[in-house]
């Protein structure tokens, strides 16, 4: 790892940032992966289920969030 730094260290500071960010999305991203899938929403519409269909459904739950 100190052979990482050195090399880090003589980079000019802007590819310095962009090798950090680099990094940082690495992380972010294997993070997101080892999460698991969680299913507590489900059934969160279930209230809804004689009021619309299935597809229009889909569409308010979009228009709720924002989408």
């Amino acid at each position: 790892m100190e052979d990482l730094k050195g090399l880090i260290e003589k980079l000019p500071p802007e590819l310095s940032q962009e090798v950090s960010d680099f990094i940082e999305f690495l992380l972010k991203k294997r993070a997101r992966s080892k999460g698991k899938l969680r299913l507590d929403w489900a059934g969160g519409l279930r209230e809804f289920r004689d009021q619309f269909t299935s597809l229009e459904l889909q569409k308010k739950a979009l228009e709720w969030r924002g989408d």
